[in-house]
C-alpha cells in the first residue's frame, strides 16, 4: 500500500465511523407512516445516502412538506439512537491518528444536534466538524471543504477526504483534494485509486 503525506483527515460520519443504517430504517419508516409515502421504500431512500437531507428528498420526487418531514425524521433518529454503533476498532485508530499528530475532521451531511449527540464523548478527537448548515451548499459541493481549509489555515494537497459513496468521492474532486474510499462502508467499490479495507488500514496508509 503506498503512502500518502498528509496532515489533516477529514471524515465522512455515517458508514466511515458509525454503522446508522438501522437508525435510518427506523427514521424512514416513521416518515413513511406519517406523510403515507410508502411508495417509496427505504432501499430507494436509502441509494441517496450522502446528499444533503433536503436533497434526498428532491431526488425522490418529494415537492414540499421538507421541513416536517425532517423533522419526524430528526426526532425519531434521536430516539433510536441506541440502534446506532461506532465501526469495529474506530475509536481506538482514530486516538492513535491523533496521537500521531494529524488533525481530525468530520464533514457530514447529518445535522450538528445528531452528530453531537452520536459522536458523545469522543467529540474532542475532531479538530473541526462540518455539518448541514443551511449557509453554504451540501455535498458534492466543495463549499464545506473549502470552510474547513480556511479554518484551518492548510494547504489542498495536505488534505484527504474518507468517504464510502460516490457522493464522497465527487466531494473531493471537486474541492481538489485526494479521496479514500471507505470499503467497509455503504457505497460500491467504484475502482477509486486510494481505499481501504477496514479502518485499521488507515494507520498504514498515511504518513
Amino acid at each position: 500500500m503506498k503512502k500518502l503525506s498528509k496532515k489533516i483527515l477529514i471524515f465522512d460520519l455515517d458508514g466511515v465511523i458509525i454503522d446508522s443504517k438501522k437508525n435510518m430504517q427506523i427514521s424512514w419508516a416513521e416518515v413513511q407512516k406519517k406523510f403515507f409515502l410508502n411508495q417509496i421504500n427505504f432501499e430507494t431512500y436509502f441509494k441517496n445516502i450522502g446528499k444533503p437531507f433536503y436533497e434526498i428528498l428532491k431526488s425522490l420526487g418529494l415537492k414540499n412538506n421538507f421541513s416536517s418531514i425532517a423533522k419526524v425524521y430528526q426526532k425519531t433518529s434521536l430516539k433510536n439512537q441506541k440502534q446506532i454503533t461506532y465501526y469495529k476498532n474506530t475509536i481506538e485508530v482514530l486516538k492513535e491518528l491523533k496521537k500521531k499528530k494529524f488533525v481530525l475532521s468530520i464533514l457530514t451531511s447529518k445535522d450538528l444536534k445528531r452528530t453531537k449527540n452520536f459522536l458523545k464523548n469522543n467529540l474532542s478527537l475532531f479538530k473541526y466538524i462540518q455539518c448541514d448548515d443551511k449557509r453554504s451548499k451540501g455535498k458534492p459541493h466543495p463549499d464545506k471543504i473549502y470552510k474547513i481549509i480556511k479554518l484551518l489555515n492548510v494547504k489542498k494537497e495536505d488534505c484527504v477526504y474518507i468517504g464510502d459513496t460516490h457522493v464522497d468521492y465527487l466531494t473531493a474532486k471537486n474541492s481538489g483534494i485526494d479521496f479514500v474510499f471507505a470499503s467497509w462502508g455503504y457505497g460500491k467499490n467504484l475502482n477509486y485509486k486510494h481505499k481501504c479495507r477496514s479502518i485499521r488500514d488507515l494507520k498504514k496508509l498515511f504518513k
